[in-house]
């Protein structure tokens, strides 16, 4: 397939365009600077409106990854702007530019998060559940939105719904590593929020499943089949480590660090189970935590 992929330096995107190249996919980055001259790019600009369309053209798929990070620095107004416009000003510009081609790719799958269900305790959260009612709940819904007016094209439309992705190569677990290893990591909070994980190599396995089922449409939780609670994560991470876990951060210390962004990604509960994968017989190559950590950092 010729498969256009936005987010291609992120943690998703490097390891994704790896496996579809390896594959013997053609493989297309969707890039904010200027286009090289004769390289596999698509120049963009989300801020500006601008999309080089022309090279859009003949493309049989298209995932969409970028957007600002929302775990790095603190929530401000402006970062919060940046959160929301860089995810559904985007997605709105790049679904526009798609459905606007003579033809259109078959296949569109847009990045989204588990952040659509915002804290819900110990509900049990499937793609059929509600969105919660929080910023990132909103930003999210209003990102899947954006991917509407392509399934009116005819175009076939995922929105994958990431929980926390487990790698060393970038992500939640390089941070939490450093204080892990030095024995003062510990539970945040209560400790009783669930945690949604999942490998980055199931990330991988099932956007590419994704693009090969016909049958899948809509959101997809992209999380593992076993969620954890935040204590047993820390024990769990303390133990491939071979560390104590004695340094609980209390929920007042995580906001007084973090902000607005510790309610949202360190204390809220998601307990996401991933039913339209399993519904389609997904299989998941690390379905356990242990057994996702110990891969994690064997390939350090």
């Amino acid at each position: 397939m010729k498969i256009l992929v936005s987010g291609s330096h992120g943690l998703i995107g490097k390891a994704l365009i790896s496996s579809l190249t390896r594959e013997g996919n053609e493989v297309l980055r969707l890039v904010r600077r200027e286009r090289i001259v004769g390289s596999p790019e698509v120049e963009w600009d989300p801020t500006r409106g601008s999309i080089d369309g022309q090279h859009l053209e003949g493309v049989d798929a298209v995932v969409h990854l970028a957007g600002e990070s929302i775990a790095e620095g603190r929530w401000d107004h402006k970062k919060k702007r940046r959160i929301r416009e860089s995810r559904v000003q985007g997605t709105k510009l790049l679904t526009d530019s798609l459905v606007r081609l003579t033809r259109p790719p078959g296949i569109f799958l847009s990045a989204s998060a588990i952040g659509f269900y915002g804290n819900r305790g110990d509900e049990i959260l499937t793609e059929t559940s509600n969105k919660g009612n929080d910023f990132l709940s909103d930003v999210c819904a209003d990102w899947e939105n954006a991917t509407q007016p392509a399934i009116g094209k005819g175009i076939r439309v995922v929105n994958l719904r990431f929980g926390v992705i487990l790698s060393t190569a970038g992500g939640a677990l390089t941070k939490m590593l450093p204080p892990f290893r030095m024995g003062i990591g510990g539970r945040v909070g209560s400790g009783q929020q669930w945690m949604s994980w999942i490998a980055l190599e199931d990330v991988i396995d099932a956007i590419e499943f994704a693009l090969a089922t016909d049958s899948l449409t809509g959101p997809v939780n992209i999380v593992a089949p076993n969620p954890v609670r935040n204590a047993a994560f820390t024990k769990e991470l303390g133990a491939a480590l071979s560390r104590p876990t004695l340094f609980p951060i209390p929920a007042f210390g995580a906001r007084l660090a973090f902000g607005e962004m510790a309610d949202a990604l360190l204390l809220s509960s998601q307990r996401v189970d991933p039913a339209r994968l399993k519904e389609h017989r997904f299989e998941f190559k690390y379905p356990t935590l242990n057994s996702a950590l110990s891969h994690a950092l064997r390939k350090e």
